[in-house]
């Protein structure tokens, strides 16, 4: 029995471990480039006033230089435009170094017509995304340095009235919580770039003061969405390097008619398509340099500072962050044009098709499609070159007299850039003014290239195709083959829509002849979040991708397509297989913040079947044969779908909203209700399982190997006394620790609990290791130990003495050092139970350790810690654990509490998993419902 669940528990434990790998190191190369500093950077130190300097003193705010640029700053004569930095959780204020050493050097290239000037504010690198007690502060602070920042142009001519903010990580959402406060005027920040912010909700809901801050703010943004239109916000996410924030977090949530919002991954982002882990989003160089040529074109050349229209302000993130048209952003510039070139250089394509490779001398070249003879026999015009210098390239004509094009429209704005060419797909119905189709393949700068065009009809290069199914365990395949027919084909992955689908797609092309200079792109469309991603192949190659989603569809509108840049002549082979790593990945990587809390109920259900074991048979078990007999998932997850299938009734659901109950805590489904299925439930009750066994099976281990070298040093009774519960050292004991929640911090009164509580098992470990030394119940069973639990062995190793008879009391130990076996058993359970609600504690002290590591970092400026999220909680668990700590199975034994104790722990499991998913904190007041429970049942 004991091998089965440890070979059980171990297979779990491995595809945990896969599951981990996935999401640890299942993505591509880091793909960035090292942002450099030019010259030594320095952060100048803002003086704020005393007031402020009191109020927030582990806070600071300074302003990025270099060089001479530093210097000319000292005396804080600005002239630019001012950027607001705000780090994130654990972040520091120097993280600003790459946004403002890059925007320094965009300056310079400029003629420093304008610059920015970079500030960036020191949050003291708090735990912010863990503990949210501070949140509320750190908004506070931005607030009063945006005023004192735009106080240092009071004395330029056009001062600036408003102050750009970029935030990292959580400093997005402080940036956001601005608009919360009562006099902050929304006129102040114009334009919000976050990145790898979780806007959605926290990673890890520690405490209610981090749940009650996003409420607050994603409330403020939902209810006064019309009022906050004016503000520009973009969230860029960081893909799936990044595991610490998931890009489905980093998505805004506002109305979806908001034009001035806009969320996307990095791996969509013209010139960047790398993810980027959540440091490295930050000097990240595709990704900085597209912020900074963001905020230099935001530029209004009157006023010098970022553009006050909304519109402009979108239009240019658009330019940059979602289809770069490979021209420099120009919104004044005329579309109309007018050819004045020789007939010479014009050629008319009357082929449906068109590949071009220029000369490597300069030459002019212009190609003329005339529309009249293709718009019956086609409906699309496409066009793609690898010539990425920044000019207009493909025209509408409306005026040609036969020869040549003398006026047209400059249709290269909607043109959009591939990581190895720019492509234009063009409607005929759209433009039916238009009597030909102009691409320019001039060859001014003597480097050579290749245009491919051709005209086609949109329904030939759409193929649908299934995707197979998530159970199929990647035996079944689906595939695709496109023949040599075009240069663009769209597959549409059909019920590919939920977040824990994922497949490993093979792209094979095989080439008829030599495609030298030519490549393939391959990019996976996600329609409803801009998270596509890009794969670049060459001629006759085998590629692999993984197929993964960010977030669900939420609607029933769109369809994950993957299109496929490809080669003329080449042959190309689809196969779309399940990979069942990646599903492993894929359900940890959205639902791990749940898995504390099985861990939490799988040990509760081992609890109930110890305190069982104990009631009908007077013995109790260790934890790892509890777990495997109690710990079963089909006492919990059918409850809570049934619970979910009853609130899905609307009367039923009102009569639960009229009782004032909170709403189950359940992660939101997707459209299909296919995300949060009950295999995801018995999936991560399993992980929990798995992670409680192993988990409380080390800890035994520890404390065992622990007891070894402490026996020598402090040698403990044979006959360890439990202590008398209520005893006066315990009452001093309780008052002592709860004054320590009360004054400092309840984290440290937990964690000092929990290191007494763990020398108290520690001592017994060591107690019934001494037991077991005595009796000579090593690896071998000793014949005293056949001969009944009445026998008493001499410490010296003398023989047994003769076991009184039935009626007779048991023997005990004596002066002269004889010990019962019945000893060394009660010795045994005591542990297993001490054991067990070690283990629970355990939960509570890990989940209030960021509280704890927050109270150490601000101890110097003050001793309590304010707001303490909690200190509630911790005096309820450390009264309750002080008296467990002289409880023995003896008193739990013949306690009147002690079926009802037993009985309520399924209830209590399956109020947790459903009140406790979204709010971790929960677990802690669960637990000490429990030990509560258990210290009244060594009372009554």
């Amino acid at each position: 029995m004991k091998l089965s669940a440890a070979t059980f528990y171990a297979l779990l434990a491995g595809l945990f471990a896969i599951a981990i790998r996935d999401v640890l190191f299942g993505y591509e190369e880091n793909g960035c480039s090292m942002t450099y500093m030019f010259e030594y950077p320095e952060y100048q130190r803002i003086r704020l006033p005393k007031r402020l300097q009191r109020q927030y003193p582990s806070y600071g705010l300074y302003l990025y230089g270099e060089g001479s640029y530093a210097e000319e700053n000292k005396k804080l004569k600005l002239t630019g435009i001012p950027v607001l930095f705000l780090p994130g959780n654990a972040g520091s204020y120097k993280q600003a170094r790459s946004l403002g050493s890059v925007a320094l050097r965009k300056a310079e290239n400029i003629d420093n017509r304008f610059h920015l000037n970079v500030f960036t504010v020191d949050f003291n690198e708090e735990l912010v995304a863990l503990y949210g007690g501070s949140l509320q502060r750190q908004t506070k602070f931005v607030h009063e340095c945006i005023r004192a920042i735009l106080k240092l142009y009071k004395d330029q001519p056009a001062p600036p009235s408003s102050v750009a903010v970029v935030g990292h990580s959580m400093g997005g959402i402080v940036a956001r919580a601005l608009f919360t406060l009562p006099k902050f005027g929304h006129r102040l920040i114009s334009l919000i770039i976050t990145q790898a912010t979780p806007h959605q909700g926290p990673v890890l809901p520690l405490d209610s003061n981090l749940l009650d801050f996003y409420a607050m703010v994603n409330q403020r943004w939902s209810e006064h969405a019309q009022e906050l239109r004016n503000v520009t916000v973009l969230s860029v996410g960081g893909g799936f390097r990044d595991y610490q924030v998931r890009s489905g977090l980093t998505a805004l949530p506002c109305p979806s008619d908001d034009p001035n919002k806009l969320s996307l991954v990095s791996t969509a982002v013209p010139r960047t398509w790398v993810s980027t882990d959540h440091l490295s989003i930050v000097w990240c160089k595709e990704l900085v340099l597209a912020t900074v040529r963001t905020f230099f074109d935001l530029v209004d050349p009157d006023t010098k500072q970022i553009a006050e229209d909304p519109e402009k302000r979108m239009a240019v993130i658009r330019h940059h962050f979602v289809r770069h048209p490979v021209k420099i952003y120009d919104d004044t510039e005329d579309d109309v044009i007018t050819f004045s070139v020789p007939s010479e250089v014009w050629t008319k394509v009357l082929a449906p098709r068109l590949s071009y490779t220029s000369p490597t001398e300069p030459r002019t070249k212009y190609c003329m499609f005339p529309l009249s003879s293709h718009r019956k026999s086609y409906s699309h015009f496409h066009c793609r070159s690898n010539d990425l210098k920044m000019s207009s390239w493909l025209f509408g004509c409306t005026q040609s007299n036969g020869l040549a094009c003398l006026q047209a429209v400059d249709l290269s704005w909607g043109t959009e850039l591939l990581p190895a060419f720019k492509v234009l797909t063009l409607k005929l119905d759209d433009y039916p003014s238009f009597s030909h189709i102009v691409v320019s393949a001039s060859n001014t700068n003597a480097k050579q290239f290749s245009v491919d065009c051709e005209f086609f009809n949109e329904d030939s290069r759409i193929i649908s195709t299934p995707v197979t199914h998530v159970l199929s365990f990647g035996v079944t395949v689906s595939e695709v083959v496109l023949h040599p027919t075009g240069l663009i084909h769209n597959i549409q992955l059909q019920d590919f829509h939920q977040m824990h689908q994922a497949f490993t797609i093979r792209i094979e092309s095989r080439c008829q002849t030599p495609q030298e200079g030519k490549h393939s792109v391959y990019r996976l469309r996600v329609p409803w979040f801009r998270e596509d991603s890009f794969t670049t192949a060459s001629g006759s190659s085998v590629t692999q991708i993984s197929a993964r989603l960010h977030s669900p569809r939420p609607d029933n509108t769109s369809t994950t397509s993957l299109q496929l840049h490809t080669c003329p002549g080449c042959r190309y082979t689809v196969t779309i297989r399940t990979s069942v790593f990646q599903v492993l990945g894929q359900i940890l990587r959205f639902h791990c913040s749940c898995l504390p809390v099985y861990i939490a109920v799988s040990i509760l259900l081992a609890y109930e079947g110890q305190l069982y074991s104990l009631l009908i048979t007077g013995h109790t078990v260790e934890l790892g044969k509890a777990l495997s007999a109690s710990a079963k998932p089909y006492r919990v997850v059918p409850v809570i779908n049934i619970l979910l299938y009853l609130l899905s009734v609307g009367w039923l659901q009102a009569g639960w909203s009229a009782l004032s109950l909170p709403p189950l805590d359940v992660p939101p489904l997707s459209e299909e209700g296919g995300d949060w299925s009950p295999l995801v439930s018995l999936l991560l009750f399993m992980f929990g399982s798995a992670i409680a066994y192993w988990g409380s099976a080390l800890l035994g281990l520890a404390l065992s190997l622990l007891s070894v070298p402490l026996s020598a040093i402090h040698r403990p009774s044979t006959s360890p006394s439990s202590g008398k519960l209520g005893s006066r050292g315990q009452i001093s004991l309780m008052v002592f620790l709860v004054v320590i929640c009360r004054t400092t911090c309840g984290a440290l009164a937990l964690i000092i609990t929990y290191l007494i509580y763990l020398y108290k098992v520690l001592r017994l470990q060591m107690s019934e290791r001494t037991l077991k030394h005595v009796l000579n119940l090593g690896p071998r069973q000793s014949p005293s130990r056949a001969a009944g639990p009445g026998v008493c062995v001499k410490e010296g190793g003398g023989g047994a003495v003769e076991a009184p008879g039935p009626q007779e009391p048991a023997v005990s130990c004596n002066s002269s050092g004889l010990v019962s076996v019945s000893m060394l058993e009660d010795t045994s359970e005591d542990l297993y139970l001490h054991l067990t609600l070690l283990t629970l504690l355990t939960l509570p002290v890990l989940l209030s350790a960021p509280s704890f590591i927050y109270w150490t970092k601000n101890l110097r400026y003050s001793l309590r810690l304010d707001p303490d999220p909690c200190w509630p909680v911790a005096i309820v668990l450390v009264i309750s654990a002080v008296l467990l700590m002289s409880s023995s199975t003896a008193s739990i034994r013949t306690s009147k509490l002690l079926k009802v104790s037993a009985r309520l722990q399924l209830p209590v499991s399956i109020a947790m998993v459903a009140f406790a998913l979204l709010h971790l904190y929960r677990v802690s007041h669960f637990i000490a419902l429990t030990l509560s429970l258990h210290a009244l049942s060594c009372l009554i």
